[in-house]
């Protein structure tokens, strides 16, 4: 058996007349936002290093085996990829972005260079066209990528890593030049290592992979670490470890140990630092050192005293200065190692004597501000590690200048650059009089938000937020009943609709509040909730209470007063660092959900509006001005129709009609010009589609009593019997028994009923695995008072078996075969729905479905190994 290894680089690997192709059985490519997000950002990390002049280290990308195919009619070797194809699938479709975005920027010379030296055989024909050629059920969307075809980024993972790579080249150019482009298509072409491992032909290629991917666990960072510091210590050692390493490790146990020794590097001012690779470069610190075992027992005793440090970073209760204890615990809360080099930073200058604990309290507040101040402005979390990583040598620098240590993290912290932006009070006051504050961050972080501002009331008895079981409440409800309406009917203007004014005021700061009563409060008429909140211990609920009516004046009031409190709470940046100029962050967003929407898909000018935070026609007036926006076609009005003012840009004025190209992409449209409206993206969906949380979206929570559970409800109502309440209210009879006789279909099949912690009960037919509550899938969330039944394809793509999409586009194919369900294709990575009605006459069809899922989860169950790992092929 010979088997050849060699380092190499994508170019290099796959140039010439050469073929990849991914043998049938291998699974569908895989990868998704996280993994295409983790290799972007090495990308950029070289990206930076070789526009600072430097000649960046290559980054080792992993291995790929190869299988030697018969030499193919005119020279063209075609090799067999027995294992890697999800890395070879991604780099090209990275490739074919690159190849586009310099397209779209006139710049054909770069663009045909790439197509002919990367992406395919221009002298071969058919499959042989193509340098990659991905097993069949991927190909067809690979190829519409590469052809440039109307469809090309279309719905599942080989469309959404396309849109990925060409959303992230437009920003990334956007805030720099083609010189910026050029590094990124310089570091893609040579700066990612491969391992390409080739066998000789008619060897047996699988064994050498199982032999390659059979290598047992491997030694952590840490061990290895600890493995080089008592081969250096052969006196001491024994001292060392017994006294230093041993309770230093047991304190932290094994992932807080690899934790503390990158933050070590970090904190010291490497903020290049790769957890990952903090071997090397611990490494490479100490040996200069080596053989000094003195020196060497002091790194261990000075890590082992910042290992006491980050536990009271982890754990805040081991902190014992109560003002500095309060800050660390709203960290905590708030979630994330973000801030983690800042503090320890600080915790060192605080426990050698260089500063007091109300200096290292107010200095660490400044960077929970940049962090709520973010939030509140709608600005994406990618870049505060970086800003973290970077934030000790500056701090350090602004010291060396004699300022104070809160000073020195502030003025650190205001320095615009890159993606550090930290939102001036005239930005974090327009922000949260009108952005949708409910659909930024994480749910956490938005109540931790809400419980900061109730705490600042400065209550005689303060609220015990262990006990009380506290959500997120919307006043003016989500699904408010027609007396709302008629109320804010009063306050809208000429322009503009109740249904509009409910749409841009609901998700606001203003209309928020905290409450334990979400199932009493629910969508009651407002003289219902003031009785309930008037009740609240809370003081902000007593204010709300207090009003005598609730609309747009009396939420816009409540933002005002909020953002007083606000800016008062979070300090902001010092005036004059940051740049006066600075874009508003809401169109930048807009930009990012337009390059973000698959092909076959529209919205309209008021779901970009909710997603950003302002109102349809400040997204249409800035549309108009910027005609040249990606995808700025697939913004049509409310009802589904081109609007009358769209104009292509100079240049492109021979373009089809907006109307043909949507429908070349798979739009269809009506006789009187209207889009289907299931091929339309909500603001839900384009929150999902560019990557933020909870927009939205719920999950199920598993009551106390399991299946059916009565734990949930705050007035002791069971789940399941409010669930049927609301359903038969609003359903018609024959429709809540369509759901009720699927519902116990699904039980008898051997699942469970879990149900949602919102106001609108909602019920999700479970699949526990191995009995394991980790382990889960559901295919449908059901909505009793929308009178809605969502396929959840956003979750299922994330679960085996369905993260093959072959199954997702299956389970697809056989909903739409049921009269009254029609799922568009392109949204097979959302969260699409139909009517519950359809359970009223077609239930029968609807329960052959669902016994099909449970069928193919079982099947999928019996075949997967005991020990078997996530993921396929890489």
């Amino acid at each position: 058996m010979g088997v050849h290894a060699q380092q190499t680089t994508f170019s290099k690997l796959v140039h010439g007349e050469t073929q990849f192709q991914v043998p049938l059985y291998q699974r569908t490519y895989t990868w998704q936002r996280d993994e295409l997000r983790q290799l972007w950002d090495d990308v950029l990390e070289l990206v930076e290093d070789k526009l600072e002049g430097g000649e960046p280290a290559a980054h080792f990308l992993g291995s790929v085996v190869l299988a030697p195919e018969r030499v193919a009619a005119g020279g063209m070797q075609r090799w067999l990829v027995v294992d890697g194809q999800q890395r070879l699938t991604t780099l090209m479709l990275a490739f074919t972005a690159l190849r586009d975005h310099h397209r779209a920027r006139g710049r054909e010379k770069k663009a045909a260079r790439i197509h002919d030296l990367i992406l395919v055989n221009g002298y071969q024909d058919g499959n042989d066209h193509y340098r990659l050629l991905p097993t069949q059920a991927d190909r067809e969307a690979f190829v519409a990528c590469v052809e440039s075809l109307p469809t090309a980024g279309g719905a599942g993972n080989i469309g959404g890593a396309y849109r990925f790579f060409l959303a992230a080249l437009t920003e990334g150019e956007e805030r720099a030049d083609d010189q910026w482009t050029g590094a990124v298509e310089s570091v893609l072409r040579g700066f990612l290592s491969i391992v390409s491992i080739t066998a000789t032909e008619g060897d047996n290629v699988y064994r050498i992979f199982e032999s390659i991917n059979n290598t047992g666990v491997g030694l952590s960072q840490s061990d290895l670490l600890r493995n080089y510091l008592f081969m250096c210590l052969p006196k001491r050692g024994e001292t060392v470890y017994r006294t230093l390493w041993l309770p230093m490790q047991e304190l932290l146990g094994p992932a807080r140990l690899e934790l503390l020794v990158w933050l070590d590097l970090v904190v010291d001012g490497d903020n290049r630092a790769k957890q990952s690779e903090i071997y090397r470069d611990q490494k490479r610190r100490l040996e200069p050192i080596s053989s000094d075992e003195d020196a060497l027992e002091a790194e261990v005793s000075r890590l082992y005293v910042r290992a006491g440090r980050l536990m009271r970073i982890v754990e805040p209760s081991r902190e014992s200065d109560p003002g500095l204890r309060e800050v660390l615990e709203r960290l905590a809360r708030w979630g994330g190692q973000t801030h983690y080099p800042l503090a320890l930073q600080l915790l060192d200058r605080l426990d050698e004597g260089d500063c007091d604990p109300k200096e290292a309290s107010a200095a660490l507040a400044y960077a929970e501000s940049y962090m709520v101040r973010r939030l509140f402005a709608g600005h994406s979390t990618t870049g505060n590690n970086r800003t973290f990583m970077e934030l000790p040598k500056e701090v350090e620098k602004e010291l060396e200048n004699g300022r104070s240590l809160a000073d020195a993290v502030r003025r650190a912290l205001s320095a615009k650059t890159g993606t550090r932006v930290w939102p001036s009070d005239a930005v974090t006051r327009e922000s949260i009089r009108s952005r949708p504050f409910y659909k930024t961050g994480r749910s956490h972080q938005r109540f931790e938000i809400l419980r900061r501002f109730e705490e600042s009331y400065a209550a005689s008895e303060p609220v015990d937020y262990g006990k009380a079981k506290l959500t997120v409440e919307h006043v003016l409800p989500q699904h408010p009943a027609q007396q709302w309406f008629d109320l804010l009917a009063e306050e809208a203007g000429e322009t503009e609709s109740p249904e509009e004014l409910h749409t841009q005021l609901v998700h606001t700061l203003g209309n928020l509040t905290l409450s334990g009563d979400n199932t009493r409060l629910s969508n009651h008429p407002f003289h219902r909730k003031q009785q309930i909140l008037d009740s609240s211990a809370l003081r902000m609920n007593q204010h709300i209470a207090a009003q005598e009516r609730w609309g747009r004046a009396e939420i816009l009031a409540r933002a005002e007063e909020m953002s007083d409190r606000a800016v008062e709470l979070w300090p902001g940046p010092i005036d004059g660092v940051v740049h006066a100029d600075a874009e508003w962050a809401g169109w930048g967003e807009l930009r990012r959900a337009l390059l973000s929407m698959p092909a076959g898909t529209w919205t309209t000018y008021g779901d970009l509006a909710a997603l950003i935070g302002t109102h349809a026609v400040a997204v249409g007036n800035h549309i108009s001005t910027r005609p040249a926006l990606h995808g700025a076609y697939r913004v049509l009005t409310a009802d589904g129709k081109i609007s009358p003012g769209f104009r292509w840009p100079e240049g492109q004025e021979d373009t089809p009609d907006p109307q043909s190209v949507l429908e070349s992409e798979g739009v269809p449209f009506d006789e009187w010009g209207r889009a289907r409206r299931a091929h339309r993206l909500t603001a839900g969906d384009l929150a999902a589609l560019v990557g933020k949380d909870d927009f939205e979206d719920e999950t199920p929570v598993r009551t106390a009593e399991g299946a059916g559970g009565s734990g949930g409800i705050a007035d002791g109502e069971p789940a399941a019997a409010r669930f049927e309440m609301l359903l038969r209210d609003n359903q018609t009879p024959g429709t809540a028994e369509g759901v009720l006789a699927t519902l116990r279909f699904w039980e008898e099949q051997g699942g469970s009923l879990d149900y949602g912690k919102k106001s609108e009960t909602s019920c999700f037919p479970m699949l526990s695995l191995d009995g394991a509550r980790a382990r889960s899938l559901w295919p449908l969330a059901l909505y009793p008072v929308t009178g809605t039944a969502e396929v959840v394809f956003q979750h299922l793509k994330r679960r085996p078996p369905f993260d093959d999409e072959v199954l997702r586009r299956e389970l697809m194919a056989r909903l739409n075969r049921v009269e009254g369900i029609v799922l568009a294709e392109a949204k097979l990575d959302l969260r699409p729905s139909f009517p519950l009605e359809v359970f009223a006459d077609h239930g029968e069809e609807l329960r052959g479905v669902l016994e099909w899922f449970v069928h193919t989860v079982a099947l999928a169950e019996a075949r997967r190994p005991v020990d078997d790992a996530p993921g396929g092929a890489g």
